[in-house]
């Protein structure tokens, strides 16, 4: 604000914009975090990731409601492993005091008052990485929340990206309304003027994000894409959704260039090595430090460096690495071809690494289509405070950010110079290479190898109908329809059960049969029949076994006019 020279009356609203996915837990009483935040790129969370895909739909077993599948990348899973692994945060949930969200809640949260009246919420966009809310209603899907254990209490309610949440409380921003947050990616969308359908934009940072506008419809990825929100710019106003593919290491490939392997003093270094040589002498970096992410979703890759010889430089190194971060946007860019259809015919970028030229151009000759780099450097930033501004009706139309794009002087414009075999064989040897990536987690000594949990095979079921008079090993899915009157010892009891088919006199014991209630359902293992007294009658003894149902997968009526016990038989017993 100094540096602008403006003062608070200046200032209409705020825009908040954020990391997305990286998850905070604090307690509503105190006001005061529970633990570190973990953040989106943490891989602590494999072993959960991994008991949660090893039901039914695997790593889709959400995709369906949510949009996403089942990855250490999103919200959901750090919660989990929270409560899991830090007794403060799961006593905090036990209590009712636990408050979860992501980085735009904890801001508003605290920025609102905190622990005297803070705003616990969250905003469309960052709701749809949790991997708890519903892409279609855009609300918490209880029953997802239920299967992974997050309490529906402690999550924020969601709201639109665009409306007055809340005023600032204390400081020198008092007073002034909080009116638009959206995750980084979602702003970036609108700051690059992504209106209308089929228009993307692609941001690179520490990881890579493409958006693709699809307008009023959710589409479901077939390709290792996510259904995601594009942005909602009002509490009444339609949803604009989006399809993302997302890259865990781009700039950070840079950064561990840097930092790890000393190879650069600095990160513009990287532009000018790459340049001081023509290619990267058959080397491929495959940056899977983190795993991969879209389209390939593996948790078990890892970065490998392909095709070294002797002749290999640094200067290689830096080249490979900024190949790297092209070849995967190319690969976003096909599954979003195959999800939809469209052969979009340039690309709108930004982001940090977007200064590097060397990059822009490998971009556009591995995709074959122009890269429009934007003048405005920070189209995130631009993107908030228009949500913001049109929160409180300092801008009526989102329209406007088409103006705002070219007063700040529009596109730079990079064109392939590459021929068509030669990109193909381009990235022919990226595919190779990763492929080489995959499973190589389990030889890292400090990960921990998730145990392959066994899938019990399900009984096949027999109607009740089908019942004879002799016969073993029946396994039956039954409602129950009449229990004794009265329950004496541990002797057995006659309790009538049945299915669609028919009803049927079980002979149990209390033990087997209590706490069951008239209308629960119950499942019975090798059970055999017998005729007491010339008529049917189903007995579990010490082989078999009885347990109480929630529900079966398909609910059904007993079928009362059909009574398999009624019929009397001439065998004796």
């Amino acid at each position: 604000m100094k540096k602008a020279g403006a003062g608070k009356a200046d200032i209409a609203a705020i825009g908040i914009t954020n990391q997305r996915e990286t998850t905070v837990a604090w307690d509503k009483v105190t006001g005061e975090p529970l633990y570190k935040a973990i953040v989106w790129l943490d891989l602590r969370t494999s072993e959960t990731v991994a008991s949660l895909s090893s039901g039914r739909g695997g790593k889709d077993r959400f995709r369906k409601q949510t949009g996403l599948p089942i990855s250490t990348y999103f919200s959901a899973v750090k919660m989990k492993w929270l409560l899991d692994n830090v007794v403060e945060v799961k006593k905090a949930a036990d209590e009712n005091r636990c408050c979860f969200g992501t980085i735009e809640s904890w801001l508003i949260y605290s920025l609102t008052g905190a622990s005297n009246g803070g705003i616990h919420i969250t905003d469309v966009s960052n709701a749809s990485r949790y991997m708890l809310m519903n892409i279609k209603s855009c609300t918490w899907d209880e029953s997802v929340a239920k299967a992974i254990g997050i309490p529906l209490g402690a999550l924020p309610t969601i709201r639109s990206n665009s409306e007055t949440y809340g005023m600032v409380k204390g400081g020198l921003l008092d007073g002034i309304p909080i009116s638009g947050s959206l995750g980084d990616q979602h702003a970036a969308l609108l700051g690059q003027g992504c209106l209308e359908v089929g228009t993307s934009k692609n941001t690179y940072g520490t990881g890579c994000f493409m958006l693709l506008n699809t307008g009023k419809d959710a589409v479901p990825s077939k390709s290792g894409l996510l259904t995601t929100i594009g942005y909602k710019l009002g509490a009444d106003a339609d949803v604009t959704y989006a399809l993302e593919g997302s890259v865990a290491c781009a700039g950070r490939v840079v950064q561990w260039l840097r930092d790890n392997m000393g190879i650069i003093s600095s990160s513009s270094e990287v532009e000018k090595l790459a340049n001081e040589v023509e290619d990267t002498g058959g080397l491929t970096l495959v940056p899977a430090f983190s795993g991969l992410f879209a389209p390939h979703w593996r948790e078990d890759a890892r970065a490998v460096a392909v095709g070294m010889t002797l002749f290999t430089r640094k200067e290689h190194i830096c080249r490979s690495a900024l190949e790297s971060t092209a070849f995967q946007t190319v690969d976003v860019l096909q599954a979003m071809n195959k999800d939809t259809g469209l052969k979009l015919g340039s690309m709108r970028v930004d982001g940090g690494m977007t200064v590097n030229n060397t990059l822009m151009q490998m971009q556009a000759d591995f995709l074959g289509i122009p890269v429009h780099r934007s003048r405005a450097a920070e189209a995130t930033a631009l993107g908030a405070a228009l949500a913001a501004g049109l929160g409180v009706g300092f801008w009526t139309k989102k329209e406007e950010v088409v103006g705002m794009i070219e007063k700040a002087g529009g596109y730079e414009i990079f064109t392939p110079r590459t021929t068509p075999t030669a990109r193909k064989q381009l990235c022919e040897r990226w595919k190779d290479a990763v492929v080489r990536s995959f499973e190589l987690a389990k030889f890292d000594p400090q990960y921990k190898q998730p145990q392959k949990q066994v899938v019990l095979k399900k009984p096949k079921f027999c109607d009740v109908a089908s019942i004879g008079p002799e016969g073993g090993g029946l396994n039956l899915q039954l409602k129950i329809v009449k229990l004794p009157e009265t329950v004496q010892g541990e002797s057995f009891h006659d309790v009538v059960c049945g299915d669609s088919s028919g009803i049927v006199t079980l002979h149990l014991t209390p033990s087997q049969f209590l706490p069951c209630e008239v209308g629960t359902y119950i499942r019975v293992q090798n059970a055999r029949a017998k005729v007491h007294k010339g008529f049917i009658r189903v007995v579990v003894d010490k082989w078999g076994k009885v347990a109480q149902l929630e529900s079966p997968e398909i609910p059904f009526d007993v079928n009362l006019k059909h009574d398999v016990s009624a019929v009397e038989y001439e065998l004796k017993e």
